[in-house]
């Protein structure tokens, strides 16, 4: 009858609703660490992160060792000193305390991971669209400390192991080195952050500074912006074959009931 072909019909289409939309299991963009020199393979949760790093201790890319080295003023981490002008004064060093803890440790960066091209990592963040808040604040507190580079990723003096000013640059104040609050936060790693004037709770930028009890900010930010790459024309055109095979692909069983729905 003809109400038979109908439910016959509504069922084959439940079937093929249902088989359009399965979902990829995992996002590439979400909840990933960066392939660098300290970053786990996989984010997952610390019994104990140290200090600063404690916010992320639910689902970190850090190790508990990894972040008590953050903290150092001569870390194992990367050799880096920070008293490279002068003894950094603690308000400003904390601002570089939580900048470390948020790339080591950070599992919500993945839309703005990029391939690197040095010796000791095959990943990088860039332009990392961060808080205006707490780029504003970083600015404020180190404003007073001096520096003799604008790029502390490179160009540095390494004949004694640890960064030394390079030969011929002269200590100056940060703010002389840094006009802006977005010349800090965008030239002194090499664009890894973008200067927003979105606010912290927006939904549209990176906080590096946050309570946990209140959950991760930075989870639905990511979101967003992995939404945003996805749809994108660029990520279009490059969508690989791979991906294509997480389009509908109709199951055998369903092809062979589609005649019988028709009889």
């Amino acid at each position: 009858t003809g109400m038979a072909v109908r439910m016959g019909v509504g069922q084959v289409l439940l079937l093929l609703l249902a088989a359009c939309t399965v979902m990829p299991a995992k996002d590439p963009l979400l909840n990933i660490c960066m392939d660098a020199k300290h970053h786990k393979t996989k984010p997952g949760p610390e019994g104990m992160l140290y200090g600063q790093c404690a916010p992320w201790k639910d689902n970190a890319c850090c190790t508990a060792n990894t972040s008590s080295e953050a903290h150092k003023d001569q870390s194992n981490l990367y050799k880096f000193n920070w008293n490279h002008c002068g003894l950094m004064p603690p308000k400003c060093k904390r601002h570089f305390i939580q900048d470390t803890c948020l790339y080591e440790c950070s599992p919500n960066l993945g839309p703005w991971i990029d391939q690197a091209d040095s010796s000791w990592r095959r990943e990088r963040i860039l332009h990392v669209p961060l808080c205006k808040e707490d780029c504003e604040e970083w600015w404020e507190d180190c404003k007073d400390y001096v520096t003799c580079k604008e790029n502390w990723h490179k160009g540095w003096n390494w004949a004694t192991g640890t960064n030394r000013c390079p030969w011929g640059s002269m200590c100056r104040p940060f703010s002389h080195v840094f006009p802006r609050p977005k010349d800090l936060c965008e030239k002194i790693w090499s664009n890894s952050y973008k200067y927003t004037t979105e606010r912290r709770g927006s939904g549209r930028c990176i906080q590096m500074w946050f309570d946990p009890a209140q959950g991760n900010p930075n989870v639905v930010v990511a979101k967003y912006y992995a939404w945003k790459k996805r749809t994108s024309p660029a990520w279009m055109e490059d969508v690989t074959s791979e991906t294509n095979k997480a389009l509908c692909v109709l199951p055998w069983p369903v092809l062979a009931l589609l005649p019988l729905t028709l009889l």
